[in-house]
This record gives C-alpha cells, structure tokens and sequence, in this order.
C-alpha cells in the first residue's frame, strides 16, 4: 500500500468511485507538507491542483484593499477544496494559509479534469459539495456583517462539524482559542470570553485544544 493509494482510500470521496477511477485518482495525487502560518498559495497565483487536508487546519481568506480581512472558510481534517477554481481554469482569488502544521493531499488538474470528464460519482460528489460550500460562504457574509462575537465563534466552530463536508469529524475538535480566533476574525481573549459563555449555556465544553459540541444545532443557528 502506497502513500497515494492510502489518500484516496480515505478520501470522503472516493467511495462513488469504480475501481478504474480509484487507480487514476492514485496516480494524479501527491503530498505535501505546509509548516504553521505558511502560505499555500496567495491571492492571484495559480495552484493546479484540488486539495484535501489530511492533517491539520487551513484558511480560505482575503485582505482588501483598505486592509481588511475576511475569513471565508476553515478547512480541517478530511475536507476538500479548491473545485472551483480548477473547473474555471483561474487564479485563486483567495489565500490560503496553514493556522496549524499541515498536510494536503493534492490531485492534478489533469487528473482531477479526467473524473469531472468521465466519473458520475465524483460528479455527484462534487454537486453536494459545491451546493454545501456556497451555503457556508453566504453565512459568512451574514456572520461578517450582522451577527456580534460570540454568534461568529459559534456558528464558525459549527461549521467545523458539518457531515457534508467533514463526515468523520465526530463530536469534538482539536483547536486553539488562536486559530478558532484567526477563523472568526477575533482576537483570543474575545474567543476565550465567548467559548466561556457559550459552555456555561449547555452548547459546547471546552478542555485544553479541545472543543465538544453538546448541541450542534444550538451552534447553527446561535444568533445572540
């Protein structure tokens, strides 16, 4: 059993994929390994290649032009991104940065472009994928201009535990005040603060790195 073999035998999507289309996804993938606070690639630069986190924790943001930044989404443990831009052909129009000590699976686009060409289950895959992200970023929009801290920190937290896009997340997470912090776009104390009153109300407990989600639909949909 090879490296390769190993990701896409993991990977969330995979299981609506033939045996032929197994074998190419193997042969279109690598890994690489992204220290804490490295840039995987900045706004307006090429990456040919559709990624997934096997380990670790990435960020989907921008800064503009005023310098502003907008974070757009976390991406943990066995999620996958970057579809768009790759069907599109185009520049990334965000950056992507590892928060944490990071390793991403990565398939070529030639690979990638051969099963949007010719698998229907990596097409169904990608449809719910698509439909699912789209409903995330409009949130954060929403989080981002209307909602206070403590509704932002909990509604990003619970994005964290979506069974579309992270099925084998569980119950509970791995995750610093920090990188919560750098997700939310707050700082730690105002996340320590938040994730306090949010235990105290029955939605999550919180341990050392560690989040537990008591009610997830709590977190949803947590408006206060």
């Amino acid at each position: 059993m090879t490296g390769r073999d190993d990701i896409v035998r993991h990977a969330i999507w995979a299981a609506e994929l033939g045996p032929d289309e197994v074998e190419r996804a193997q042969r279109g993938m690598v890994e690489r390994p992204f220290g804490k606070g490295a840039y995987i690639c900045h706004r307006g630069d090429r990456l040919d290649y559709w990624t997934g986190v096997m380990s670790g924790l990435v960020k989907i943001s921008t800064i503009s032009q005023t310098g502003k930044s907008m974070t757009f989404a976390g991406i943990g443990t066995g999620g996958w991104f970057g579809e768009g831009s790759i069907i599109k052909d185009e520049a990334r129009k965000y950056d992507l940065v590892a928060i944490r000590d990071t390793r991403l699976a990565m398939m070529s686009r030639a690979t990638f472009m051969w099963l949007f060409d010719n698998s229907a289950g990596f097409n169904r895959f990608l449809v719910r994928q698509l439909n699912e992200r789209m409903g995330q970023f409009i949130a954060t929009i929403e989080h981002d201009r209307i909602l206070g801290p403590k509704a932002r920190v909990a509604r990003n937290l619970a994005w964290l535990f979506n069974p579309v896009l992270y099925p084998g997340a569980g119950d509970s997470i791995e995750i610093s005040q920090e990188e919560l912090g750098l997700l939310a776009g707050l700082s730690r104390p105002v996340v320590n603060r938040c994730l306090g009153e949010l235990e105290a109300e029955g939605l999550l407990s919180v341990s050392h790195n560690r989040l537990s989600v008591r009610d997830l639909r709590g977190l949803q949909t947590y408006d206060a």
